[in-house]
């Protein structure tokens, strides 16, 4: 991975098992998507850290080509990219997210 900005994303990534790439921070999101899987991760107690694009704009511009996404905010688990807003809103409404956080081991409010 030449890219340094690749590399201080796969860092971020590799920091914690749920890592969120959003607008803002989870206390003030700076846009309505980022926000909504704020409040899906809260609901579900699941532990997370985000890393807020708005503060640095080539994460904010990387991130998009790490990933292949067009869009923020982007959702990893155990390193791997799950999604944005509307997938993330999707399996956790159909349990979906849940099953994955079980399999993954990551602790959580299961029956949320």
């Amino acid at each position: 991975m030449d890219n340094p900005v690749f590399a201080e994303i796969q860092t971020h990534i590799d920091s914690s098992p749920v890592m969120l790439f959003m607008k803002g921070t989870p206390m003030f999101p700076q846009c309505g998507f980022s926000a909504r899987v704020i409040q899906i991760l809260k609901h579900a107690d699941v532990p997370y850290k985000t890393v807020n694009v708005l503060e640095n704009a080539e994460i904010r511009d990387a991130i998009k080509e790490f990933s292949s996404w067009p869009t923020i905010p982007q959702l990893y688990i155990k390193g791997e990219f799950i999604g944005g807003c509307d997938i993330v809103t999707e399996m956790y409404q159909s349990g979906e997210l849940q099953t994955l956080l079980t399999e993954k081991g990551i602790s959580h409010n299961a029956a949320a």
